[in-house]
């Protein structure tokens, strides 16, 4: 084929993608490709176009190869980086986007999406630190600039982050990620012009549904703060849909993988090496929304606990694992003996030594956690279980109310949430029989009602000395990098956190359903 022939496929790919049009370009790559797989341009949009269509671990495999062949090339590092981050290869990634910035240190897109990664990995100072260079370069913009709103409110600095925000909307108002996030706060009230201009966002010819979807959830929240429950749960109620239709979610199968946990768990497992292993460790297990992050905060008040947040290692192992026997959990629990448990208990405290580095204690507060008790415990059978939980319909419908940023997918139907609130349920009656030394049950209204008996209580099951810091976790100066619950543990303990009251009348079918 032509030089002339290849450089007229990779025309057409490049407007395709431009367009959108994934599959065009894939059709015109691939012929590109098949004449000569080493063509680096056609390498590297193949790259993109894999990329673009959710393919991150076949993007990286094409962009490394664009990168061997012209490793000083700013943008394929960049999108190297961003495959390679969205594989989970979070180290690697960040060799190649710091390069990126070596290379095209002028170049405003390389230092955003290495603030993009840091802060994903909740590098929040040198997160920053890249957005602030973004703005230097480019002020205007937008995702830089919300970058740095979410920083500061992890941080816990609130009024920088409203600042930041409504600085995006003055000069973006129709950007659905900074109303998102200023809306998200909860402890920032939106105005009777915040809704009209919502509305009006909402009314954009051609809108994305994505964006959509932060402007509905943001409207609840405008609507809501202005007492109109009725105007608030519609808008709520149509966010929700255009989000379920986003999202795959098969509650049968959960279901049938419950009882699957059930039934590989509930005979006995070989008598650990060392049962002491793990005794640094702490897990605070729950649903969404049901007051973990409070109680992380609290154990991470106590000069002995670092509190790591939503960590994913322990679901790692465990998926590391599966791949491994080349089976799912918990298909191989059965196998596994003794010393493989001892084994995956090793590796889960090298991945998290980071943590201990200060403080002897850490916490581990991934939502993905409470699936993975029984193995947790296998692994480490000196760790403690700290089991969250909330009145069920408060937690269906704070998760209800509530956009999360990846997973949580049942949360967008209030019957597929109370189905899989039953079978957490089910699952952590189950953990708590069979480990009673090892999982306290935690209920967060007892918590909020009597807030000194219960973290004292706390801290002796965790083996801690009391510390009056505890009782006042809203002094306590960390990042909390769920932005949907960072402003709020800045708050003094208070009990009147119920949001169900004003909706009672919409959520009759929901009690209904958790009550039979």
């Amino acid at each position: 084929m032509p030089a002339a022939h290849t450089g007229k496929l990779l025309a057409e790919a490049g407007l395709a993608l431009g367009a959108g049009k994934l599959d065009l370009a894939e059709r015109a790559l691939m012929r590109a490709l098949g004449v000569d797989p080493g063509q680096v341009d056609a390498q590297f949009l193949y790259g993109v176009t894999c990329l673009m269509g959710g393919q991150a671990a076949k993007a990286a495999d094409w962009l490394r190869k664009a990168v061997a062949q012209r490793p000083g090339d700013a943008r394929m590092q960049t999108y190297l980086g961003c495959a390679l981050h969205d594989t989970g290869a979070l180290d690697e990634a960040l060799i190649h986007l710091r390069r990126a910035c070596e290379l095209a240190p002028g170049q405003a897109p390389g230092w955003y999406n290495l603030g993009k990664a840091l802060k994903q990995q909740g590098r929040l100072p040198e997160a920053d630190q890249a957005f602030r260079r973004t703005l230097a370069l480019d002020e205007r913009h937008p995702l830089a600039r919300i970058g740095v709103a979410d920083i500061a409110t992890m941080q816990g600095d609130i009024p920088r982050a409203v600042a930041e925000y409504r600085l995006v909307l003055r000069l973006h108002p129709e950007r659905a990620e900074a109303w998102h996030g200023l809306a998200n706060l909860k402890t920032e009230p939106l105005s009777p012009a915040d809704v009209e201009q919502l509305r009006r966002c909402l009314r954009q010819p051609g809108l994305q549904p994505d964006l959509r979807v932060m402007l509905g959830f943001s409207l609840f929240r405008a609507l809501e703060d202005q007492r109109d429950y009725a105007g608030a749960f519609e808008a709520l109620r149509q966010a929700n849909a255009d989000k379920r239709r986003l999202v795959e979610w098969d509650a049968a199968a959960e279901h049938a993988k419950i009882d699957r946990i059930m039934q590989a768990f509930r005979a006995p497992l070989p008598a650990p090496l060392d049962p002491t292993l793990g005794q640094e460790a702490i897990f605070v297990v729950s649903l969404p929304r049901s007051g973990s992050t409070l109680v992380e905060h609290i154990l991470a008040s106590h000069p002995q606990v670092e509190g790591a947040n939503e960590i994913p290692d322990l679901p790692q192992v465990i998926e590391d694992e599966s791949r491994r026997r080349g089976q799912a959990f918990p298909d191989w629990v059965a196998a596994a003996t003794a010393a493989d448990w001892h084994r995956l208990g090793r590796d889960y405290l090298a991945r998290t030594a980071s943590w201990r580095r200060q403080r002897p204690y850490f916490t581990d507060k991934n939502i993905s956690n409470w699936p993975l008790v029984g193995a947790a415990l296998a692994m480490l059978p000196g760790a403690k279980v700290i089991h969250c939980h909330r009145d069920p319909v408060e937690t269906c419908f704070s998760c209800y109310r509530h956009l999360f940023r990846h997973g949580v997918h049942y949360s967008y139907d209030l019957d597929e949430m109370a189905e899989n609130c039953r079978d957490y349920e089910r699952l952590s009656a189950f953990w708590l029989a069979r480990h009673p030394q090892h999982v306290l049950d935690f209920p967060y209204e007892t918590l909020v009602r009597e807030p000194e008996t219960q973290i004292r209580r706390l801290l002796a099951f965790c083996g801690l000395p009391f510390d009056p810091a505890c009782l006042t976790p809203h002094r306590t100066r960390r990042e909390v990098l769920s932005t949907a619950s960072a402003a709020q543990v800045r708050e003094p303990i208070r009990a009147d956190t119920a949001h169900s009251t004003p909706y009672l009348q919409w959520l009759q079918p929901l009690r209904d359903r958790l009550a039979r």
